[in-house]
């Protein structure tokens, strides 16, 4: 059986994994990605505060090693999800079973005066440029805003106004310093009460002005000012900004969408095609769009692929289960537990911050790897 996985996030490297764990060579499987590595979302923040070099968290793909699963570095061209073809700049691929694991892209220019007059954190290209602008703040108005939705790792705003505010002491400019948050949501977090309390509580104690149900439409950058979508306006010295996110273009050339992503079976993770699987960001499944999301609907499209090969009737259902990490800074780390069933409320526990949960994040990430790019 081939089976073709279009893209390396959480979800494409778990999937391969996985049925590289049971088949080995019996399965053709290609990984395909425009990138050569792969960086967790969480240490963008460590890079762009100059926690960590990128060096350091970046892995190439070119060292998975994995029986029966070949990676390809290619751009997708084109996806008929019909015959299940794919062109690429590296050639064509026809499969069996096709799974779409591409992501949202990032789009700052959608949001106007936002790439001449603020920064974008959620790519590493934006993390690389605000660790080197960083060093040069000498204090003022720091606004950390989302400028639409959905967006990926809803917490990510939250940990970065509390970061914001931890490297501004250590630099000694938190007294010279405001930071607002502005966020489309009425709390944080808003599966979990008691995760979006706990954090609502620590920006009053930090000082950090939280902003509910507003977004940033538009940058004045002449005059330094953010335009929120309620008509109201925001001055700032340095704007951290969640830019637009989209189905990649090629998806939406596919056909395959529906407001903007591809709609799937909540439970199987199968798309309206025949042998197309779609997980992770790119879909419209009901899940926040993380990582930790896709890494478990992959996990059940593996099952499913490999019910077929061994010609079983029963395999997994997606049952909408997630964790993250939520970063309070001081080498304090928070564990948020959400549940997204499909006919039910969100609900979602919460593990306060603590050195503990730190070191658990750290392990998270190092196991993760060792699985998805092979023993070495």
């Amino acid at each position: 059986m081939r089976i073709v996985v279009l893209g390396a996030g959480f979800g494409g490297l778990e999937l391969t994994t996985r049925l590289s764990e049971e088949f080995g060579n019996d399965l053709d499987v290609v990984l395909i990605d425009q990138s050569d590595g792969f960086v967790f979302g969480f240490s963008k923040l460590d890079v762009m505060f100059g926690r960590a070099s990128l060096s350091a968290v970046r892995h190439p793909y070119l060292d998975i090693v994995k029986p029966g699963v070949r990676f390809v570095q290619a751009t997708v061209l084109s996806i008929d999800p019909v015959t299940r073809r794919v062109e690429t700049d590296a050639g064509r691929f026809d499969p069996d079973i096709l799974v779409v694991a591409l992501g949202a892209d990032l789009h700052p220019a959608a949001t106007p005066g936002l790439v001449e007059g603020g920064h974008e954190f959620y790519t590493v290209a934006g993390a690389l440029s605000l660790r080197d602008v960083l060093p040069s703040f000498t204090g003022g108005r720091v606004v950390v805003a989302v400028t639409s939705t959905p967006f990926k790792c809803p917490p990510a705003p939250s940990e970065t106004a509390l970061l914001m505010d931890e490297y501004l002491t250590q630099r000694g400019l938190r007294d010279l310093s405001s930071i607002s948050l502005v966020m489309p949501m009425g709390v944080p977090i808003p599966p979990s009460p008691e995760a979006s309390k706990a954090l609502l509580v620590t920006f009053a104690e930090r000082g950090i002005d939280w902003h509910p149900d507003r977004l940033v439409r538009e940058l004045d950058p002449g005059r330094k000012v953010a335009l929120l979508a309620d008509g109201g306006e925001m001055p700032f010295d340095l704007l951290l900004a969640v830019p637009v996110h989209r189905a990649p273009a090629v998806v939406q050339e596919s056909g395959m969408t529906v407001d903007g992503w591809i709609p799937v079976n909540p439970l199987t993770l199968e798309t309206t095609f025949p042998g197309v699987y779609a997980v992770g960001d790119v879909t419209s499944v009901g899940t926040p769009k993380a990582g930790v999301f896709a890494e478990g609907q992959a996990a059940v499209v593996a099952d499913r692929v490999a019910s077929l090969v061994r010609g079983d009737t029963e395999s997994a259902q997606y049952d909408g289960r997630g964790m993250c990490y939520l970063d309070f800074g001081h080498e304090q780390v928070a564990r948020v537990e959400v549940a997204f069933l499909t006919g039910q409320k969100p609900t979602g526990g919460f593990e306060k911050p603590s050195q503990a949960l730190a070191a658990d994040k750290v392990e998270f990430g190092a196991s993760r790897i060792q699985r998805w790019f092979g023993p070495t």
